[in-house]
């Protein structure tokens, strides 16, 4: 036992002030998780459980949910897909090196996570918006964010980009240097340590990285409906139907939507889980 442990032990003994008995104070933290379950599942269960089969069967024999929906998972998984790809050396650059201003490199990359969604929609029109040089280069090779699917992509991958590369970065930390190392002693080059070392031992990382972000970018909806409220993911058509009609309108999008977001989770959960077991 370190001095350190030896002192926080001494003083978590003499404060007797805040002392409570084992098992009440296991009850206190049952009921804060308690609570806090509830506060998650109640919502969900009361706005899952108010819609009848027969609506949610109409809603999903509706052609603009229908288009919304595989709107909002395409251009989400395009977003995830440009993420990966761009994102991935970022990831390993962090992860295997040391240069001067790294810290502030983390920063800028969790920054989106802080940023209201409003602000990142108005933050790319803009930088991409006319009369802007990027927004007018972008626009003389036919790309333009206002009102199209790639502005669409565009707002998922910022918001979604994060979750990727934080990932990331935690697969390739895991893996030994001392690895990469001996491929390095027998010849490989670093490309080819990183494809067929590094890679193969954290890939589950980098794919759950993948779902993670593909899964905030079918959610997001502020930043979307500034950028492109045409053509309408998901979220955008659950939005105007409360406006013009209610919840009762709104809430079978809303149940498809949490389905849609179910199965990412359950791709993460499969993919997480064995790591969990065999680490165990």
């Amino acid at each position: 036992m370190t001095a350190q442990t030896t002192t926080l032990t001494r003083q978590a003994g003499q404060a007797t002030g805040l002392a409570l008995p084992g098992g009440l104070f296991i009850w206190l933290c049952s009921a804060c998780g308690v609570v806090v379950m509830a506060f998650i599942l109640l919502p969900l269960y009361e706005m899952v459980s108010q819609p009848s089969l027969e609506v949610l069967w109409e809603t999903a024999l509706d052609p603009e949910v229908r288009s919304s929906i595989w709107l909002s998972v395409w251009t989400s998984g395009t977003a995830a897909l440009g993420v990966f790809v761009l994102g991935t050396p970022l990831a390993w650059l962090l992860a295997r090196t040391e240069f001067w201003g790294k810290r502030l490199v983390e920063s800028c990359i969790d920054l989106p996570i802080m940023l209201p969604h409003p602000v990142v929609g108005i933050a790319l029109l803009s930088l991409a918006g006319r009369g802007h040089w990027l927004g007018d280069a972008l626009g003389a090779v036919g790309l333009r964010l206002m009102g199209t699917a790639t502005g669409i992509i565009a707002v998922m991958a910022f918001v979604g980009l994060p979750f990727y590369i934080s990932a990331a970065k935690n697969g390739f930390e895991s893996v030994p240097v001392r690895l990469e190392n001996v491929s390095r002693s027998l010849g490989a080059g670093r490309g080819a340590t990183f494809f067929r070392v590094t890679v193969p031992l954290c890939w589950r990382h980098m794919l759950a990285g993948v779902i993670m972000c593909m899964a905030r970018a079918v959610s997001e909806f502020g930043a979307i409906i500034i950028v492109a409220y045409h053509p309408k993911v998901a979220p955008v058509l659950m939005y105007e139907r409360f406006t013009a009609y209610g919840l009762k309108y709104s809430q079978p999008v809303a149940v498809w939507l949490i389905g849609v977001c179910l199965v990412l989770f359950l791709l993460l959960r499969g993919i997480t889980l064995p790591q969990r077991r065999t680490a165990a």
